[in-house]
């Protein structure tokens, strides 16, 4: 049997999720985007609440084409509070399109978001090696210098416990569990 994070044994869903993506190094600007825009959806709510509707708002938000939805109209917007399987938000869905401006801002600058976002942690994971769950913190001094930055270039729904389950996500730390078989 495969020992894992005990936090993602709730169903296949959330083992599937654990397994193949959860702290997985990302360099892609698109899936960075998809995970910072699925994170900011999630503030205040469950991880899995976003997870299960990840499809949909994959659909809803044009593939997470960061470029397109920086150009939706409030008429776009609009629409996306009436669609019944995304989380129906509005400041979090005006948040998505402030922050593809914001993140198509960072890339001018940068080159691409990645070479700016992995800048927080020099370019490789941060591995806390934790023993357990109680070990694995919501927030450190790199997320919330991360979350203050990105505030400052315009973005929304970005606390430092947001943004350190974005670098939990897209692997810049690893909390695996240190008996956890993904660690291997």
């Amino acid at each position: 049997m495969k020992i894992r994070c005990a936090w993602c044994e709730k169903d296949d869903l959330y083992r599937k999720y654990h397994d193949e993506e959860w702290g997985v190094p990302v360099y892609e600007d698109q899936k960075i985007f998809e995970f910072l825009t699925l994170e900011t959806f999630q503030a205040g709510l469950s991880w899995y609440t976003v997870l299960a509707k990840r499809e949909n708002f994959k659909n809803a938000f044009d593939q997470f084409d960061y470029h397109k939805i920086a150009q939706y109209s409030e008429g776009k917007m609009e629409e996306l509070k009436q669609n019944e399987g995304i989380i129906r938000n509005g400041l979090k869905i005006k948040a998505a399109v402030t922050n593809a401006i914001a993140f198509l801002e960072v890339q001018k600058e940068f080159g691409t978001f990645s070479k700016y976002i992995w800048g927080f942690v020099d370019g490789k994971p941060i591995d806390n090696n934790p023993k357990n769950l109680k070990e694995v913190q919501a927030t450190t001094g790199i997320s919330d210098a991360l979350s203050k930055d990105l505030k400052k270039r315009g973005f929304k729904f970005v606390g430092s416990t947001v943004v350190y389950a974005h670098m939990q996500a897209t692997g810049m730390i690893n909390d695996h569990i240190q008996d956890c078989w993904t660690r291997q």
